[in-house]
């Protein structure tokens, strides 16, 4: 699981000028990452492509009209591009250079081809946004032709999922330390990550040898949590090496992470529909008795849930009462005698409120076992002087 970072340094610097080459005086500094991000994520599709590209135009031309949804023979192995995903435009990235006086309209093309898995992706970047300013700057072909360097490799099969994370993590804190937005803003090292699945599986390694176990992550970010989390417990030369499926399911609320980790759900050959787009806290993306058996996050803390507050309905933050089930837990009172009341936490910090979220997610011990692993700063400590996590810290003890 180890990943050399080093080896990644060129291809993110390489990325990092485009920028100053091609945007610079045509985008503010603040606006660069709304082009750079997407521009890799479509580049790194486009390779994945590549190898298929004329199997999908014959299958396309041959079944249009036809046959009212494709999608089947599109992504098939046969037909198709054997992914999740697929392009029934005529252009990739590369044959889009050769020709530059219909660059703006052909790119256009380009994207409407993607299927709607894609589709959701570009949304979520709100990639479609920038392309008024790539045509009328004349900006298209100098971007293109940066992104089909040699030097900008992003093919599937030589940056893993893991790395092409940590790729994005870099670019995404130079931006923010470029324009001080956000500038304290950081993820999760891989190092953790690692700890952390080492943690989760190898107590229960015997009990998950084989069957189906739901692996889940509400702050899902990249999704690396996700990805490593099911090659540390599959990998044939691993410490576990089991034979289960193992099913990823993740909720991210950033547009640009959610989009990234969609990405390279579709490259895994995961089902990127479990992958869900909002706040965790304000609307659980799931069917609400879906359940899982094993649980990783890094959730956000020290920043506010107020948002989340405000979109629950649940009162001021003096009587919060939460009709989300999610967020009750049975606690006895003085006499003794279990009660169900509301836990909350400050609305400055709701990280512990994603661990109520997970606690209510577990599946029943009996289903294939279930262990959660998460992330915590100090702060945590000091609800230890909240009357009601008091009660509820001595409660789950008792």
């Amino acid at each position: 699981m180890s990943l050399n970072t080093q080896n990644l340094q060129s291809i993110i610097n390489f990325i990092w000028t485009v920028a100053d080459d091609v945007l610079i005086n045509k985008f503010l500094e603040n606006q660069y990452q709304d082009v750079i991000l997407p521009m890799t994520v479509l580049r790194r599709l486009d390779l994945a492509l590549e190898a298929t590209k004329d199997k999908v135009l014959n299958t396309y031309e041959a079944f249009k009209g036809k046959i009212d949804n494709l999608s089947g023979l599109l992504t098939s192995e046969q037909h198709g591009t054997g992914l999740a995903f697929y392009n029934t435009s005529p252009f990739t990235m590369k044959k889009l250079l050769a020709d530059p006086k219909n660059i703006d309209s052909n790119f256009l093309d380009y994207l409407n081809g993607f299927s709607e898995n894609v589709q959701d992706i570009i949304s979520k970047f709100k990639f479609r946004n920038q392309l008024d300013t790539f045509s009328s700057t004349g900006i298209t072909f100098a971007l293109i032709e940066k992104f089909c360097n040699p030097k900008v490799e992003l093919s599937p099969e030589k940056i893993s999922p893991m790395a092409m994370g940590y790729m994005f993590e870099d670019l995404i804190r130079r931006f923010n330390e470029k324009t001080n937005a956000a500038a304290g803003r950081h993820f999760t090292p891989r190092e953790i990550i690692e700890l952390m699945t080492h943690l989760v599986y190898l107590p229960v390694k015997d009990k998950i040898q084989k069957g189906t176990f739901l692996v889940y992550d509400p702050c899902a970010g990249s999704g690396a949590m996700l990805t490593q989390s099911k090659l540390f417990a599959t990998n044939p030369e691993g410490e576990i090496k089991s034979t289960a499926t193992f099913h990823l399911y993740g909720q991210e609320n950033t547009g640009e992470m959610y989009a990234v980790c969609k990405s390279d759900m579709l490259l895994k050959g995961e089902d990127p529909d479990k992958i869900k787009f909002g706040s965790t806290l304000s609307e659980y993306g799931f069917e609400p008795d879906l359940k899982f058996n094993f649980m990783l996050t890094n959730p956000p803390y020290g920043t506010t849930w107020k948002q989340d507050i405000d979109n629950l309905n649940v009162g001021s933050d003096k009587k919060i009462s939460i009709v989300d089930k999610r967020f009750n837990l049975k606690i006895k009172n003085f006499r003794g005698e279990l009660e169900e009341t509301c836990l909350t936490s400050r609305s400055n910090d709701g990280q512990l409120m994603f661990m109520l979220h997970m606690l209510s997610k577990m599946k029943d011990p009996n289903d294939g076992g279930r262990r959660i692993a998460s992330v915590h700063n100090g702060s945590a400590l000091f609800y230890w002087r909240c009357r009601k996590w008091r009660k509820w810290h001595q409660t789950i003890h008792n």
